[in-house]
Order: C-alpha cells, then structure tokens, then sequence
C-alpha cells in the first residue's frame, strides 16, 4: 500500500485519538446505548385551541412547574393535537410559531383602559373589567333600546352596540352567546368563523 506523507499524518493521528479515548474508558457502544432524557417528561400537558383564525385547531401546550398555586407554569413546547378532529395534529405556520407569542414580551396579559382625555393606560383586574363593561353595556341600552318603531310596532330592539363572537369558540359556545345577545335586543352580531 503506498501512502504519502498526508496520509500517515491523518492515519496516524486517528488511531493516536482512539486509543487514547479506549484508555480513558470511553466505549462507543456503551454511550450509543445510553437513554436520553425526553424533555417532555416531566411536563404537564394541557389541551386547548389555536386563537389565530376560524379553524380551531387543536394545540397541547406543555409547561414545566409543580402547579402549586403561587408557582407559574413555563410553557416550554406547543404541538397540534394528533385526536383533534379539526386539525387532526397539523397547525399553520401561525399556529406552529405560538411559543414565540406566548413568551412576546409586548403580549398583553392583563386588561388595561385609557380613559377619555387620558393618555396612559390604567391596568385593571379581570373583575374591574368585566363590571365596567357591563355597566357601560346597561347606560347604552337603557339609553338606546328601542321597544317600538315608528308604525308602532313591537321591535324590542338595540342597535348601538354590535358583538363580536371568537372564532375559537364551539358550536355550542357560539349558541349560546347567540341567544344571549339576541335576548338584550343586540341586532348587530356576528361571528370571527365567518369574516
């Protein structure tokens, strides 16, 4: 066999490496079969839907924490829900990418209001919010509900404010916000599934 200079340097030093590392202990079949650690092992996995569009894909969102109530869970990993019957596992790029939005640091987590005139946003809690909404819901409606038309008519009807329904929501969910809006008199209603 004829071997120039390059060659015996490079075979050389190959076999200068493994019988060093055969000295220190090292053994290629016992590191091959060493088990790694999934990283989804210890993690909690909670079901949900993606919020994007229309569709609802169904996501698994695994986080990391012992969920004691004062320890925040870490999401670490969302995937689609193979069971989903929407998505049957598949997300958009949209949806692949919600790792990202949940961990933005501009996403916002908590409900804020700029009162008129104000420039800054004041945060309220999720009950400030809820009340206030109610109860500028009831002076409008109070305001602007309309029980007769002008051929004195029976109507019943409100149309200064409109409802917006969440695309991610179920049939069900959808129904019922249906009726509750068309039981206030709301006439303007619609749902995201369609826009």
């Amino acid at each position: 066999m004829d071997m120039d200079r390059r060659q015996f340097l490079r075979v050389s030093a190959a076999g200068l490496v493994g019988s060093s590392l055969v000295a220190l202990g090292f053994s290629p079949t016992a590191a091959l079969a060493e088990t790694r650690q999934y990283k989804l092992a210890g993690a909690r996995e909670t079901r949900n839907t993606c919020t994007y569009c229309s569709v609802g894909c169904g996501l698994l969102m695994y986080s990391l924490g012992d969920g004691a109530k004062n320890a925040l869970a870490d999401v670490i990993h969302i995937e689609g829900d193979p069971d989903h019957p929407v998505s049957r596992g598949s997300l958009c790029p949209k949806g692949a990418g919600l790792l990202d939005f949940v961990h933005s640091p501009s996403r916002l987590q908590h409900p804020a209001v700029r009162e008129p005139g104000s420039k800054a946003w004041k945060r309220l809690s999720w009950d400030e919010a809820l009340d206030r909404i109610a109860a500028l819901m009831k002076a409008d409606r109070d305001a602007h509900f309309q029980a007769r038309n002008a051929d004195d008519q029976v109507v019943n009807r409100w149309t200064t404010t409109g409802m917006l329904a969440a695309s991610a929501s179920s049939n069900e969910a959808g129904y019922i916000t249906h009726k509750v809006m068309r039981s206030l008199g709301l006439l303007v209603f619609d749902n995201q599934a369609r826009v």
